[in-house]
């Protein structure tokens, strides 16, 4: 696992795309904070970052299909899965590499936007007055979400050797999830109390909730239930490619 984790970092930095990626999200998180009057923090006329932790998973949406689009597609267009697999390595190993890998390039770019807690605490006109347990459980909830998107990321990736529908699969997926079932259940027809428990399955029911500052064990094991879920629906999905290409031979 180790060597397919290098690997994978490494290739992500020798690629311009890795770097436009990042700097891209970067971007978009300032701009939206800080800038633009509808959402910005300085017309917001309050010091907390509560803006930021709304926007930030349309972001991630984007950012992580872009950085895990690529994961198993160039294996499968470069024909180096079948090299991987000759390997004294499971596939377990190689999908935990590569899982990893992503996630921590997301933590990556998730890291420069802490500078915007001291940022908001110095502009506050009372000192040390901002949530700051708040604040710390909304980046666990954003870590979670993001974890989650990567492995939903890397599932779509090894469905086909294209990177662009890859990333098209990955984007869907994840906005069903996130807000999909929340916007299902503010439906007419489910509320006759059905509609609590239809959101429930949305991930923007749990992150919502932890970013409050209260870390619940129900909404953790949500989120390590989605990565598990998605983690080994992605080693059937290597398994049946691996049981087609045998058959063909």
């Amino acid at each position: 696992m180790r060597s397919i984790f290098i690997k994978e970092i490494n290739s992500f930095f020798s690629s311009i795309v890795g770097y436009v990626a990042i700097l891209a999200f970067l971007i978009f998180c300032g701009l939206f904070f800080w800038v633009i009057p509808d959402t910005s923090i300085l017309d917001f006329g309050y010091a907390t970052l509560d803006k930021y932790f709304e926007m930030a998973p349309w972001f991630l949406m984007l950012l992580i299909p872009a950085i895990t689009m690529r994961s198993f597609a160039d294996e499968f267009k470069a024909g180096t899965i079948e090299w991987l697999a000759t390997k004294p390595l499971k596939d377990t190993d190689v999908i935990l590499g590569k899982y990893f890998a992503a996630l921590v390039l997301v933590v990556f770019a998730i890291l420069p936007t802490l500078i915007y807690v001291f940022t908001i605490d110095s502009l506050s006109a009372i000192k040390d007055n901002i949530d700051t347990g708040g604040i710390a459980g909304s980046y666990i909830g954003l870590f979670l979400l993001a974890a989650s998107f990567t492995a939903i990321g890397i599932y779509s990736s090894s469905l086909t050797g294209n990177q662009i529908v890859g990333f098209l699969i990955a984007l869907f997926a994840n906005f069903i999830l996130y807000t999909g079932f929340e916007s299902l259940s503010q439906l007419p027809a489910f509320s006759a109390g059905i509609d609590y428990y239809l959101s429930m399955i949305g991930m923007s029911f749990h992150y919502t909730s932890i970013s409050r500052g209260i870390i619940d064990s129900r909404d953790v094991i949500y989120f390590v239930s989605i990565i598990i879920l998605f983690i080994a629906l992605t080693k059937l999905s290597l398994n049946r490619r691996t049981w087609d290409t045998a058959k063909q031979d």
